[in-house]
C-alpha cells in the first residue's frame, strides 16, 4: 500500500505529519513522492487563514482531477472544524479531526495498535522539529486553532528528552514547537516550565543546537535569555514573538490580555541587551475589525523602535467560530493592503540593516540544502547564508559572514 502525504501550515502541523508518516510506514505502508503512484493521499490541513484553507481545498480537488481513483483523507485543524465542506470534496473518503496517528490509520484501513510515541526520523536534512506541547488555553478572538486543537497539553519531559536524543543522531538542530510553547509544563507540576525543559535538553542532549519556534515575548524567562546570550551554539539566539498589534486598544479586542505594547517592548529590549546577535521576528495582523489609523501608527511606531530582523505581516482573516466575527467589520481591503505594504517595507529595511551589521561577524551555520551551485545555510540568529558548493561541507560549520553587492550574506568557512 502506497501513500502520498502533503502538509499545510505551521511547524506543529509538519511535526504531526511526520508522526503519521512514521506510523503508516510501521504499519507496512510505503510513502511516495508522486500522488499518481499512490493508493491513497493524506492531506494535513490548516485553519489559520481563509486563504490557506482555500488552498487546501483547491489542492484536494486537483488531486482528484489528476487521479480520480485516488482516495484522500483530510486530517488536521481545518478537518477538526469541518462543517461538511471538506467531506464533500471529490475523492475525500474520510475527514479526521486532529492528527493523532491512532485516528488516521483506521481511516485507511490500517491497525493503529503499535504506534510509536517517539518520532525517530525527520526528513528535513540537518534540522528537525520536536513538538513539546499541543493546544492553547487562551482565547484570542481571531483564532480558530484553539477551537480545533483544544486545551494546552504538555508532553512529559522524559518523552521529549528521549525523542531529542534519538533525533540528535541525525540532525544538527532541533526546533521545539507546539501551539503555545511558552506555557509548557503548567499542566504537569509546579516546577516544570519552558526554561527548565530547555536546560534539561541542553544538559542531556550534548552537541545539538536547539531553537524555539514561535513563543510569546513575555513568556521568555531569564534562564532562556541567559542561555541565548551565553550559549548561542546550544540555544539559538532567535525569538519569534507574536506581536499582532502595537495598539493596546486592538490587543484588548483581540483578547491578548497578557501583555501590552509597553511590556512587549520592554521584554524584547531586555533580551536584545543581553544577546549580542539576536534574530527577532514577529507576526502582525493588519486590518483587524475596528483598527483605526491611529492604531496602525501605534503599530508602526513600536516596530520602528524594536530591533526586528523580519516580520510576518498578515491581513486579518475571519475564521469560523472565532469571536472576532462579532466585533465588527474588518478594515477596508484597500486600506489593509496599504498598511500591510508599509509594514512589509519596514521589515525589509530592518532586515537589510541587520544583515549589514552582521557583515564581518562570525556565525554558527547549519546546512539546509544545496541549490544552483551553492550551499544554503541557517545561522543561529536565523539568517539565510550562502557558500560556494565547490568544496565539501559538514552539516554544521563555523563561518565568517561577508555581505555581497546584492546584500546577500556569504558564509566563508572559518
Amino acid at each position: 500500500m502506497r501513500f502520498y502525504l502533503h502538509t499545510f501550515g505551521c511547524k506543529a502541523n509538519q511535526y504531526d505529519s511526520e508522526a503519521v508518516r512514521q506510523a503508516l510506514e510501521s504499519a507496512g505502508a510505503t510513502p511516495v513522492a508522486d500522488p499518481d503512484s499512490a493508493d491513497f493521499a493524506i492531506v494535513n490541513s490548516c485553519t489559520v487563514t481563509q486563504r490557506g484553507e482555500a488552498k487546501m481545498r483547491g489542492f484536494v480537488r486537483r488531486l482528484h482531477r489528476g487521479r480520480p481513483q485516488l482516495q484522500t483523507v483530510v486530517m488536521g485543524c481545518a478537518a477538526a472544524l469541518d462543517d461538511g465542506v471538506i467531506a464533500s470534496l471529490p475523492g475525500v473518503t474520510s475527514v479526521v479531526a486532529g492528527s493523532d496517528p491512532a485516528d488516521v490509520l483506521p481511516a485507511v484501513g490500517l491497525n493503529p495498535d503499535n504506534v510509536d510515541p517517539i518520532l525517530r526520523t525527520f526528513p528535513r536534512g540537518a534540522r528537525a522539529w520536536l513538538k513539546i506541547q499541543d493546544g492553547c488555553d487562551e482565547h484570542c478572538t481571531f483564532c480558530a486553532t484553539t477551537i480545533a486543537r483544544g486545551a494546552s497539553r504538555s508532553r512529559p519531559i522524559r518523552d521529549i528528552i528521549c525523542e531529542a536524543q534519538v533525533l540528535s543522531g541525525a540532525h544538527e538542530e532541533i526546533v521545539l514547537t507546539g501551539v503555545h510553547i511558552g506555557t509548557y509544563g503548567k499542566d504537569l507540576d509546579d516546577t516544570s516550565c519552558l526554561g527548565s525543559l530547555v536546560e534539561r535538553l541542553i544538559a542531556e542532549v550534548p552537541g545539538t543546537r536547539f531553537r524555539l519556534s514561535s513563543v510569546e515575548a513575555t513568556e521568555v524567562d531569564e534562564r532562556i535569555a541567559s542561555l541565548m546570550g551565553d550559549a548561542p551554539d546550544r540555544l539559538a539566539p532567535h525569538l519569534h514573538a507574536p506581536l499582532q498589534s502595537g495598539s493596546d486598544t486592538v490587543l484588548k479586542r483581540m483578547g491578548r490580555h497578557w501583555y501590552t505594547a509597553r511590556t512587549y517592548r520592554e521584554r524584547c529590549e531586555a533580551l536584545a541587551d543581553k544577546v549580542p546577535a539576536l534574530g527577532l521576528g514577529a507576526d502582525v495582523i493588519v486590518g483587524f475589525p475596528g483598527e483605526t489609523e491611529e492604531d496602525h501608527v501605534a503599530t508602526r511606531s513600536l516596530i520602528e523602535a524594536l530591533p526586528f530582523t523580519y516580520l510576518h505581516v498578515f491581513p486579518y482573516s475571519e475564521r469560523p467560530g472565532a469571536p472576532a466575527r462579532r466585533i465588527g467589520r474588518p478594515v477596508d481591503s484597500r486600506v489593509a493592503a496599504r498598511r500591510s505594504a508599509e509594514l512589509r517595507e519596514m521589515a525589509t529595511n530592518k532586515g537589510a540593516a541587520y544583515r549589514a551589521r552582521r557583515d564581518g561577524g562570525r556565525a554558527d551555520v547549519v546546512v539546509l540544502r544545496r541549490h544552483q551551485g551553492s550551499i544554503q545555510g541557517l545561522t543561529e540568529d536565523y539568517l539565510d547564508v550562502y557558500s560556494a558548493a565547490d568544496r565539501p561541507y559538514t552539516p554544521r560549520f563555523h563561518a565568517r559572514l561577508r555581505r555581497d553587492t546584492d546584500g546577500k550574506l556569504l558564509a566563508e568557512v572559518a
